[in-house]
């Protein structure tokens, strides 16, 4: 049984020798990225079982992932390599504070023979959380909205958890498309982690107390909105607690903070903590992923984050 599985799309990511316009950079390292990829490596590094379904090139790009991917432990037998789509990619863009810009090449992305056919119900049936975001369904929205739609529903079936981080990628659709959409997805949503803008492109609504009002009305059990350098604010059961920020050592590229800010509540949750400390955990770990270059690469091990709240010993030498 895995804890947490996900469905997405997985690229090739460019990142700059050098910060500043990407017209200037003469030079890109090769490496792996993708929200919902993101979700399952950051589980697998705690210590949870992980699982990804997806499809990628039968192409060398798309072996480096697949390997890269089971390397890191996750249960990878519903990926395929199919002919005929070349494995996706993008460059970044990175600003010498840290901010910065994606530019993708994921038309034809090989999650387009991803059907509901494909999808295996005894998968699904056996993990605790189902992890989706608003990523992949923007890729293909001629089909991808409707195969997370039956995702969901065998989730819901079988009493599988259903998490949902709109992450909501203006570069691929419209805020309308995006609303349209997403909207579908609400009223089965156990486990909601957003970002204000997220919420306004959704709702209409950026304070915290507003957000939660709007998923309450969906039947939403746990809120999590991601305030970045400001902490964040939980809801479950009727309590709302807000957490402090924890400081970044250093803010060197901010891509992927969400990814684990949300590998942090499912940890929290999947081991039945306390809001308070599923917050603390979840923003220790954002903090963390800033202070590193790439997608995944500061997504850390469950000794690192207890280190790092001062629960465990690190030794460096």
């Amino acid at each position: 049984m895995n804890d947490v599985i996900t469905i997405g799309d997985a690229m090739i990511t460019f990142d700059p020798s050098t910060t500043g316009p990407m017209r200037y950079v003469p030079v890109f390292e090769r490496k792996v990225g993708g929200a919902e990829l993101n979700v399952a490596i950051g589980c697998s590094r705690l210590g949870l079982k992980s699982g990804w379904i997806s499809c990628l090139g039968n192409d060398e790009f798309g072996r480096y992932i697949y390997n890269f991917v089971r390397g890191e432990g996750i249960d990878v037998s519903q990926v395929r390599l199919v002919d005929g789509y070349p494995t996706s990619v993008n460059f970044k863009e990175i600003m010498g504070d840290g901010s910065g810009r994606t530019f993708y090449y994921r038309s034809n992305s090989p999650t387009t023979a991803l059907t509901i056919e494909t999808l295996n119900e005894d998968f699904i049936k056996k993990a605790r959380v189902l992890h989706i975001t608003g990523v992949f369904p923007a890729i293909d929205k001629s089909k991808n909205i409707e195969l997370i739609k039956h995702a969901i529903t065998l989730a819901k079936k079988h009493g599988v958890l259903v998490s949902f981080d709109p992450n909501i990628r203006l570069k691929l659709w419209s805020c309308e498309e995006a609303k349209a959409a997403l909207s579908k997805f609400l009223p089965y949503i156990d486990v909601l982690l957003t970002g204000e803008e997220e919420a306004e492109l959704l709702w209409g609504v950026r304070d915290p107390q507003d957000i939660i009002e709007k998923a309450k009305k969906y039947g939403i059990s746990y809120v999590a909105i991601k305030l970045g350098e400001n902490g964040s604010v939980g809801y479950h059961d009727g309590q709302t607690i807000t957490a402090p920020p924890v400081k970044a050592k250093k803010v060197v590229d901010t891509v992927g903070a969400g990814d684990g800010f949300d590998v942090g509540f499912l940890y929290g949750l999947l081991h039945n903590w306390q809001l308070e400390k599923t917050l603390q955990f979840a923003n220790t770990i954002g903090s963390m992923v800033v202070s590193v270059a790439g997608d995944n690469e500061g997504l850390p091990y469950i000794d690192e984050v207890l280190a790092r709240l001062g629960e465990k010993e690190f030794i460096e030498r």
